[in-house]
């Protein structure tokens, strides 16, 4: 996320938070889609971690890139910490270990977002080329612990960090050596965005499992295909999981807005202060009775602050964030928005998504998430291995991708996003294997060459 909100606008009802997700509604000739993607940059000398400061350092890195687009620098206590295209709706952010990501402008369709990531991968390697520094196309850190990990300066990380000891194992890890590719999606209507996120939850783990890249951990492998994945299933899952609630009868804004009110904060920003509330209750600072901020009462920001810090497999805001997958390269990156645009903008394709999921029970749908970090598409659920649900996944998003008849200027309709995830299913390899079998062959057992070979 490249900043916090800013609505000092004061919540006098819970309707007003029901309401606010409800705003996020479109027509379907105003659908958009949004792809944010995180990259862990390296020095090319020594395959070293890029600290915040110095010459050739993360700051250094924003600055260079400012200069290179224009876009305007986002400031916390002096430090830029990102930038923001204030036209296009494009932004620069910093993710706790330096991780570098784009969150992309709402855009029309899959040729402009390869359009748009392209052209940020070729300002920011040429930027990064200037300072020595390089970016890996790999879900985690490779080879740093995470005591070797730079911190940024942000002040809702330093509260994170101190918090998420408390709450999960793992939270560190997912917090400063994890990268991810997501893809945002907007809905016409309540039942619209119901349906959409009983699809994507139910199928997010095998998103998971296609686009799983991220087998190495501290130098050597880590015994699973996406240990980006696994890291979730034991960070803070009070705000974490496959919300199995959002299948249940009666589910839509109301109860989602019910969860998000019981999930203890994180922070409240007040001016340019970050208060620790870590724990607290949003429904105590909705009554005004919060013990560390006595007297203050919810306003827009925290609560759009507020839901930014949940974490589920998709999370409503007003709009729909598919969150289950490692990143990659550009072919990757795209491949993911191609995925979900095929199966959730086309409504063949949604109803046939889901037919292929509803009869999935809860306990399914959960054992399967337990399974494929470490499987990827060779776990099962209800008697079907993942390949296969993925191979009609993709048939599915392959057709509705046709029926929306997008085309490039060289009268190629959006499909051609989807070959890469096709590819990997069909093969039935992830590309966490194939750089294992790159590990325990060519690279005579180092994650060294993953430096070259791996990387944008």
């Amino acid at each position: 996320m490249a900043r916090d909100v800013s609505d000092t606008t004061p919540i006098g009802a819970r309707s007003e938070l029901v309401e606010w997700i409800a705003s996020g509604e479109k027509p379907r000739e105003s659908w958009r889609l949004g792809t944010e993607h995180e990259k862990v940059p390296f020095y090319r000398a020594d395959l070293s971690p890029v600290p915040y400061d110095g010459g050739r350092g993360i700051r250094a890195l924003l600055d260079g890139m400012q200069e290179r687009t224009g876009w305007a620098p986002i400031m916390e206590d002096g430090h830029p910490i990102g930038l923001a295209d204030d036209g296009g709706g494009g932004a620069i952010s910093l993710e706790p270990g330096g991780q570098f990501e784009l969150s992309g402008a709402p855009l029309a369709n899959l040729h402009d977002t390869a359009r748009e990531t392209a052209q940020h991968l070729a300002d920011v390697k040429a930027v990064g080329e200037q300072l020595g520094i390089g970016f890996l196309t790999l879900g985690m850190s490779p080879l740093w612990t995470r005591g070797q990990t730079p911190v940024m300066p942000k002040a809702r990380y330093r509260i994170m960090t101190n918090y998420m000891p408390k709450v999960g194992s793992l939270g560190l890890d997912m917090m400063y050596r994890t990268s991810t590719v997501q893809v945002n999606m907007d809905y016409a209507s309540e039942a619209d965005m119901v349906k959409k996120l009983r699809v994507s939850l139910a199928l997010q783990p095998i998103a998971t499992a296609i686009f799983a890249n991220s087998p190495f951990t501290d130098g050597k492998p880590n015994g699973y295909l996406s240990m980006r994945s696994n890291i979730w299933l034991d960070t803070d899952r009070d705000r974490t999981g496959m919300m199995a609630f959002a299948f249940e009868e009666g589910f839509g804004y109301e109860r989602y807005v019910d969860w998000a009110l019981d999930v203890p904060m994180y922070f409240v920003k007040r001016d340019s202060t970050y208060h620790d509330v870590s724990g607290a209750s949003f429904r105590d600072l909705f009554a005004g009775r919060l013990a560390q901020l006595p007297g203050e009462r919810a306003t827009r920001s925290d609560w759009a602050n507020h839901v930014s810090t949940l974490f589920p497999e998709v999370r409503l805001k007003r709009y729909l964030e598919m969150r289950g997958a490692d990143v990659g390269n550009l072919e990757h990156i795209v491949a993911l928005s191609a995925f979900w645009t095929g199966l959730l903008y086309d409504d063949t394709a949604l109803d046939g998504a889901w037919e292929l999921v509803k009869a999935w029970s809860a306990e399914q749908r959960q054992q399967l998430r337990a399974e494929v970090p470490r499987q990827a598409l060779k776990a099962t659920i209800a008697g079907r291995s993942v390949q296969d649900v993925a191979r009609d996944a993709l048939a599915l998003s392959r057709a509705g991708l046709q029926r929306r008849a997008c085309l490039d200027e060289a009268g190629r309709d959006e499909t051609r996003h989807l070959v890469y995830a096709e590819e990997i299913v069909a093969s039935g390899r992830t590309q966490a294997e194939r750089l294992l079998e790159r590990y325990h062959g060519a690279w005579g057992g180092l994650v060294k060459p993953a430096f070259d070979e791996n990387v944008f």
